[in-house]
């Protein structure tokens, strides 16, 4: 056997030390991408010669791409709700894309929702698909969906944003499911949807405040005639009693501009008895009045409760470099600048809830929809809408300052969207 110099190591021993440690640092590195969101694996770069003709460098950048693409997608991870970030990614355009339902197929949408059949002249706003940056998130699946809820009740509870994200996850599965064996009931506002064989519901439960208001049963459209109770919310929970999973939602209704009136106790002094708030106050109020009802009534270990943010408004095209625009009039592509946000979305507003929520006992899964929202200025109803049961007519669309809406989304369209993270939680 043949001994080494003094003084140094065998090759098969430093060959083995330089293993170990090359091994920690990657080990170090990806654990500490979890955490940052970064990746420390790069797609190989293509090989240039400055003498290639210029469609030989076409080639290589074709071919760089497809090379990217194909290793970002297998650095990716599945999806984790504790790991990944639903707001971290962009939208990508798909002309493939398999579309669960049309306006023509599903029967329970709104008519002012329903773009293309209101005049809308393209169709591109229905083919963009959210993809995160580092996991893959999964498409909605019916099967799964239909089996998770067997026996279950599946509530949205809140304003429009939340009726147009319930109407997209019935029509999402409603086709899986036999004429006779599905039931609809709508009254006063209140949906629900009833899969028979699977004894399960998915409800709607009209409330824009979440706490109790005078507007809740019958709509009053002057904001200065609205007062809400904002340390009330038991007329609500009453109904709440027995669902299965909840997905609250509150936002839109309380951006008016104007402060917010609120009683204490009762309706029965009318607008002598109320006192007005700055709308962040009362909007916390309101809050921490919902929050201590999930904490007082919810079974963790039974009821799963989601908190959907803010669905961004596009009244401003200056916000996303069009001086010349008509909030989102015309709108055909998302924007495409990285971390975007418009003035319809109040990050202030974002923080109350974000405060709210963590101070909470029971646990909520916020489903954060606010950033891949802000980028779609193209996906509102704007004037392929109806008013008063009619499509608008050709001089209700050449005014699209008064009669454009760019707070609602077609359907099919973003809330199918907000319904595949909310499946990607489930």
């Amino acid at each position: 056997m043949k001994i080494p110099p003094k003084g140094k190591t065998p090759l098969s021993l430093t060959i083995i030390i330089i293993a170990v440690i090359v091994l920690m640092s990657v080990t170090f590195t990806e654990d500490l991408r979890v955490l940052t969101g970064t990746s420390t694996l790069k797609p190989p770069k293509a090989s240039s010669s400055s003498s290639s003709s210029s469609s030989s460098s076409e080639r290589d950048a074709s071919s760089r791409e497809t090379n990217e693409a194909v290793i970002d997608e297998e650095d990716k991870i599945e999806f984790n709700r504790k790991k990944c970030s639903v707001t971290e990614g962009k939208w990508v355009f798909n002309s493939s894309k398999e579309m669960l339902y049309t306006d023509e197929s599903c029967p329970y949408l709104d008519k002012q929702l329903v773009c293309k059949r209101n005049g809308r002249p393209e169709d591109k706003y229905l083919y963009w698909e959210w993809e995160l940056d580092d996991c893959t998130l999964p498409r909605f699946n019916v099967e799964n969906v239909l089996r998770k809820l067997r026996g279950k009740r599946l509530m949205f509870v809140g304003d429009s944003m939340q009726r147009a994200q319930w109407q997209s996850f019935v029509c999402l599965i409603q086709a899986h499911i036999p004429p006779k064996r599905k039931l609809i009931k709508r009254n006063e506002g209140n949906c629900m949807f009833k899969a028979k064989d699977y004894n399960m519901t998915i409800e709607f439960y009209w409330t824009p405040f979440l706490v109790d208001s005078n507007t809740d049963k019958y709509i009053i459209t002057d904001p200065n005639k609205r007062i809400l109770q904002v340390d009330s919310i038991a007329h609500h929970a009453r109904s709440w009693v027995g669902v299965d999973i909840f997905v609250f939602s509150s936002y839109t209704w309380w951006m008016s501009g104007q402060s917010i009136k609120s009683s204490w106790g009762s309706f029965a002094n009318g607008e002598k008895g109320y006192e007005e708030l700055d709308v962040r106050i009362a909007y916390k109020l309101g809050l921490k009045t919902w929050a201590n009802w999930v904490d007082s009534s919810i079974n963790p270990n039974t009821t799963r409760v989601f908190f959907a943010t803010m669905s961004p408004s596009h009244l401003r095209s200056s916000d996303w470099g069009n001086e010349d625009g008509i909030q989102c009039f015309k709108e055909t592509m998302p924007v495409a600048q990285r971390g975007f946000s418009g003035s319809g979305t109040d990050k202030q507003m974002m923080e109350v809830v974000t405060d709210v929520i963590e101070r909470m006992k029971v646990p909520v899964t916020v489903l954060n929809i606010t950033q891949l929202t802000d980028y779609r200025i193209d996906a509102h109803v704007s004037v392929y809408t109806q008013l008063d049961g009619k499509v608008l007519s050709d001089e209700q669309k050449k005014n699209p300052l008064r009669y454009a809406d760019c707070i609602h989304w077609c359907l099919p369209g973003v809330p199918d969207i907000w319904n595949q993270l909310l499946y990607a939680y489930l």
